[in-house]
């Protein structure tokens, strides 16, 4: 039997293609939805006064000329690895491709925190609980319910697209009853903010510029998730064809819903409220607002647990599976790849990330003192504007690699704008003095990343010199 032969036997199977474009673009959008507009619409309009819908259209506008670069890539190399694959062909510097990878994962541990403060306090609305919203009590709900995840994600959960399109559609749902609500109370003359829509002003006195680039950064998180949608080329039918409409289309869809959705918080909630947790969370006041005679305002809180239940889950399936793939690949230490046994699942890398997670979560809540929902979501954007500025870079760099097949093509000004944007929200003068403290969590983030693969390249390195009795030093020199 011929080598050849052996290895088409021991070939792994392609993934199935069970993807069309409207299953696709079901995942799309319900990857996006979630979290960001649920828990920040409020802290976005504190930014900006009555034009909180200003912020959003600037991040969907920056989000889709991203999008454009992903759109490229992923037609070009339609494999299921995302940034990092598009990091390591563009510069082959395999401590950045690591970095990468980390700052994604990370991204996820960060936003599923995010999603943990903000299902905590939809559960002091929605139980009409008598709690502080930045007291020990949240806290403590926040960090039972990180745990609960933790237990699905290791019990196994099932990751079809027909389940992602019930969630999908519950989470649509919430967003819908609030443009609706909102809409129907402005056309009986119920909204007496209506005219703030239009008004700029920012709490701190900042210019109008420094105040949207501000709301901005913290709106970018609402968008994140398209960018998921690329490790799902290997499943989708004609990915090179479909991916660019659909993507574009999610997009679309989900700007249009963020702004009409500020539209409507400002319109019948005045600013100052939005920002005041005390009377509860932003939507809910909507919704209380525009509908005071039906219980809407009951059920809402529970739609918005369920949204961003769902939004921490993926997260956190995302970030186990993707340290466990780093351990896999000797980047990280072996232990995070082990496999139980009889549920099939990471349980070392779910265990390891649900303890970042809870630390995480306390250490903002305990040791910051500072909101957790809005210092954990900015962080998010801050992880993912960092590396959508280097994919912004590599599909130019990737341009002296041409295929043989034609592919969808960005125009060339999109990624260095694209570049140039992100790069511009990553930095401090786009975050207000409470949220410098994202760089510092950021920075931990990494650093523990960067200490667990400084000790497996010294593990492995040791290995390989104890295994051919030579130093990397004395190999070179024979």
């Amino acid at each position: 039997m011929s080598d050849t032969t052996v290895k088409e036997e021991h070939r792994e199977p392609p993934l199935k293609r069970v993807m069309g474009t409207k299953l696709l673009l079901l995942f799309i959008v319900g990857d996006i939805l979630g979290t960001g507009v649920y828990a920040l619409t409020g802290d976005v309009a504190g930014e900006v006064g009555g034009a909180a819908w200003a912020p959003f259209i600037v991040a969907f506008v920056v989000a889709t000329i991203t999008a454009f670069s992903y759109l490229e890539l992923v037609c070009k190399y339609p494999q299921a690895a995302g940034a990092a694959l598009y990091t390591h062909k563009a510069f082959g510097v395999h401590f950045l491709t690591f970095l990468v990878a980390f700052a994604v994962m990370s991204s996820g541990i960060t936003s599923a925190s995010t999603a943990a403060n903000a299902f905590a306090s939809f559960v002091v609305d929605g139980f009409r609980l008598e709690l502080d919203v930045d007291g020990v009590g949240v806290l403590l709900i926040a960090l039972a319910f990180m745990l609960v995840v933790a237990v699905v994600n290791f019990r196994g959960v099932s990751e079809s697209v027909k389940a992602n399109v019930v969630l999908t559609l519950v989470e649509l749902s919430g967003l819908l009853m609030v443009i609706f609500i909102g809409f129907i109370a402005m056309g009986r003359g119920k909204a007496d903010n209506f005219d703030e829509v239009t008004l700029f002003q920012s709490a701190e006195g900042k210019s109008t510029f420094i105040a949207v680039s501000t709301a901005t950064a913290l709106a970018f998180f609402a968008m994140v998730g398209f960018e998921d949608s690329v490790n799902m080329a290997e499943e989708t039918h004609e990915p090179e064809r479909i991916f660019p409409k659909v993507m574009l289309t999610g997009l679309a869809i989900t700007g249009l819903i963020y702004v009409l959705v500020s539209i409507a918080a400002v319109a019948l909630v005045p600013v100052g409220d939005l920002t005041d947790d005390t009377k509860g969370q932003a939507l809910t006041q909507v919704v209380a607002e525009g509908a005071p005679d039906l219980p809407f305002d009951t059920i809402f809180p529970f739609i918005a647990m369920f949204a961003v239940a769902n939004s921490a889950l993926i997260n956190m399936l995302m970030a186990s599976r993707l340290l466990y793939g780093l351990a896999k690949q000797d980047v990280l230490p072996s232990v995070l790849g082990r496999v139980h046994s009889e549920r099939r699942t990471p349980y070392v890398s779910i265990g390891f990330t649900t303890l970042l997670a809870l630390g995480l979560i306390t250490y903002v809540v305990v040791g910051l003192g500072e909101d957790a929902t809005t210092l954990l979501g900015g962080t998010t954007a801050l992880l993912l504007l960092c590396v959508f500025t280097i994919v912004n870079i590599a599909v130019l760099v990737l341009r002296r690699d041409p295929i043989d097949r034609p592919h969808f093509k960005a125009p060339t000004g999109l990624p260095v704008v694209g570049a140039v944007a992100c790069a511009f929200l990553a930095g401090p003068w786009a975050r207000s003095e409470d949220n410098q403290q994202q760089y510092k969590i950021a920075a931990i983030m990494l650093g523990i990343g960067i200490v667990l693969w400084a000790i497996t390249w010294l593990y492995n390195r040791n290995v390989r010199s104890k295994e051919t009795g030579f130093t990397d030093v004395e190999q070179l020199k024979s």
